[in-house]
């Protein structure tokens, strides 16, 4: 059931590329009592004693490369590779893309540090954390020559704060959310009332996301997304982290592809020697798509480590790619999600999910997509449990 509080023409829309070109969205209308602006009646319902956590994001435009560690880390053989012989020899995967970055003010000159428990979170953007109750203020600079916004999911906002491009029925004065023209900075608000955070069959927090939405496909597929954590009111520490858990890891199954990148004349129009770039050709997308998590392929991503009987967060995401339908699997360990004990969940694409795991078996192990051309594609990595 769809309960609506936010007054306002809203779009609704099926997150996948074909079906969003394809026109497979709507609208949704509430009516408004006369009693102010949209934003005010956003602030009006504020939850009390919350309190306001300030982010400094940037979309920076970088050379993002798949596989830093140059090859293979697994060991494992990919098929594909002994089919095509224009991946032989290629040891780095690197592409231009625009990515989420966070800075310690709003001079955007200095790069906040990237802790060294979220260094796996690779190409996605800077964690933000929230306590229902609380509100979210993020300055956002634009430092791409692309127009690009920040759009979040579960949260509350106002019509200047949504981030996605369409026709609302707005005037141009809550319309600088929409496309945040390169060198431009906008601010926006964003609440989290009880109904954005863990419901009655979650634990302590949940997952959610953010993303840029001027044109949503294209934008993600550039590289523009990133994770919210939102903690249940009265259930976390001073920095938004659930006190009941150990460790927390994010793992974002994405199917980047690069033939649907704002970047796509410059990263691979080069590497065709002067032949007409046909991004429509199938040979030339399967070639690049880039089956990843968190932006890392075949085991690049960095190890995730844990203790054995350590209370350990998982939170799963997907992109929206039509073939962005995921199996995340662990190997020798379960989490629990719902009630359910299981060592593999369904993530369609956009999916959000968050899962609880006591690792009992120590070793390294794969944590992988088990849809098959996922895995023999390279969306695969590595887990450690000690003891």
């Amino acid at each position: 059931m769809l309960t609506i509080r936010a007054a306002g023409l809203a779009i609704l829309s099926a997150l996948l590329p074909l079906s969003v070109t394809g026109q497979s969205r709507g609208h949704v209308h509430q009516r408004a009592k006369p009693s102010g602006s949209v934003a005010s009646q956003v602030s009006a319902v504020q939850d009390r004693r919350g309190v306001t956590r300030v982010y400094y994001i940037a979309a920076d435009e970088v050379d993002w490369d798949y596989t830093p560690q140059g090859r293979n880390r697994l060991g494992l053989p990919h098929p594909e590779a002994a089919e095509d012989e224009s991946n032989a020899g290629k040891t780095h995967r690197i592409y231009h893309k625009a990515v989420y970055h966070e800075y310690t003010d709003a001079t955007f000159k200095t790069l906040k540090p990237r802790p060294p428990q979220w260094e796996h979170l690779g190409v996605l953007g800077p964690l933000i954390r929230a306590e229902v109750g609380d509100s979210i203020r993020v300055v956002f600079r634009n430092n791409t020559h692309l127009a690009v916004t920040m759009h979040p999911h579960n949260v509350r906002y106002a019509k200047d704060a949504e981030g996605a491009m369409y026709n609302d029925g707005t005037s141009a004065a809550v319309k600088a959310d929409d496309a945040v023209r390169p060198g431009a900075t906008y601010t926006y608000i964003w609440k989290v009332p009880e109904r954005s955070g863990p419901g009655p069959m979650d634990g302590s927090s949940i997952i959610s996301m953010y993303h840029s939405h001027f044109v949503e496909s294209r934008d993600i597929n550039t590289g523009l997304i990133g994770p919210i954590i939102i903690t249940r009111k009265g259930e976390a520490r001073p920095d938004g982290s659930p006190k009941d858990i150990d460790r927390e890891f994010i793992a974002d199954f994405a199917i980047f592809d690069e033939t649907n990148s704002w970047f796509v004349e410059r990263n691979i129009g080069k590497q065709i020697r002067g032949a007409r770039l046909k991004v429509s050709d199938p040979a030339l997308r399967e070639q690049h798509l880039l089956y990843s998590i968190n932006g890392y392929i075949e085991g690049n991503m960095p190890m995730l480590t844990m203790h054995k009987g350590e209370k350990v967060r998982w939170y799963l995401l997907s992109n929206s790619n039509e073939e962005d339908i995921h199996m995340a699997h662990w190997h020798a360990n379960t989490v629990t999600w719902n009630g359910m004990h299981m060592d593999t969940m369904f993530l369609g694409p956009m999916a959000m999910a968050t899962a609880d795991m006591v690792p009992d078996s120590e070793g390294i192990w794969l944590f992988h997509c088990h849809v098959n051309d996922h895995y023999e594609g390279g969306m695969v990595a590595r887990y450690q449990v000690l003891p």
